[in-house]
């Protein structure tokens, strides 16, 4: 049995007449018909009474208003009142994103929080996507290029990626290169590079590195996208970097543009339940509002 049923059995039990029950649930009048039809033969009884002139409750069709009538008072109180706290805009907001995209995010966050002091934000900083299916969290601002299907939500934009060294670095390889020619596509082995981990193996410049440089020049490997920014800054090699990470680093050179085979795109995304959250809905907006219009972001072409 599902309450739905019972919504229906209470609109025509209210109105009197499947008609009236329909305009009223926004329906068919078939489907109120079908779903009267469903409940009676799951409880084995007949509700109503069918007349030319409306519809007329049997004893059994009584005893069940009886019944319901407290169940659907309740319900009725509980949408108000969460529906009045999300009117309100005010609870919790659990939302997740990667460390990678935790310093572009905060000062939205704080924007949002000064618009809508009744909302409390709680942030996990988490390089796997969480269960938003499970609820771990309500809202995920993450890079991926393909975004779990059970999700819904909006692109941000695109994060490019390029081949990076620090300074200090160039200096000290320089008399050991070649001379003339591109740099940095001619003489991708003269440099020593810093590697994403095994753990990383799936991330696209993990392939470019295995496809474009020999195995011996992986000197270095690091766990988090984070931890090679800093690793290349320190002059351990160089590396392919996110530009939204490189870029502010003033001790780092980038040796080439972008390669779009590396571009990575950045969602908002939530579940389809909570869409029509209030509080879940003004949130992601605001922050696809924010964010988008980001210089670290190449504007996406599908929004």
């Amino acid at each position: 049995m599902d309450w739905d049923d019972y919504q229906y059995f209470l609109a025509v039990a209210g109105s009197g007449s499947v008609s009236a029950a329909a305009r009223r649930l926004g329906q068919s009048h078939s489907t109120v018909l079908r779903r009267l039809d469903k409940l009676e033969a799951a409880l084995d009884v007949r509700l109503f009474e069918r007349f030319q002139t409306g519809y007329v409750l049997t004893t059994s069709g009584e005893e069940l208003l009886a019944l319901l009538a407290p169940v659907d008072e309740g319900m009725q109180e509980i949408e108000r009142k969460l529906s009045g706290q999300d009117a309100a805009l005010q609870g919790t907001i659990r939302v997740t994103t990667t460390d990678t995209l935790t310093d572009l995010l905060l000062p939205a966050l704080a924007e949002f929080r000064a618009t809508y002091p009744g909302i409390r934000l709680q942030v996990t900083v988490n390089n796997s996507f969480l269960n938003l299916s499970r609820r771990d969290a309500d809202v995920a601002v993450r890079p991926s290029n393909t975004p779990p299907d059970n999700l819904v939500g909006r692109k941000l934009g695109v994060l490019r990626t390029a081949p990076y060294a620090a300074h200090a670095y160039l200096r000290g390889i320089a008399a050991h290169r070649p001379t003339g020619g591109d740099r940095a596509r001619d003489d991708w082995a003269h440099y020593s590079w810093v590697a994403p981990d095994e753990s990383l193996a799936h991330l696209r410049q993990a392939r470019w590195l295995r496809e474009h440089v020999p195995a011996q020049q992986h000197v270095v490997s690091v766990d988090s996208l984070l931890g090679m920014v800093a690793a290349v800054e320190a002059g351990l090699g160089a590396g392919m970097l996110l530009c939204l990470l490189a870029d502010a680093k003033p001790s780092l050179v980038r040796l080439a543009d972008p390669d779009p085979a590396l571009d990575t795109d950045v969602w908002i995304l939530t579940h389809p339940d909570l869409r029509r959250v209030n509080r879940i809905r003004l949130f992601t907006a605001f922050l696809f509002d924010r964010l988008s219009r980001h210089a670290a972001f190449t504007p996406s072409a599908g929004g």
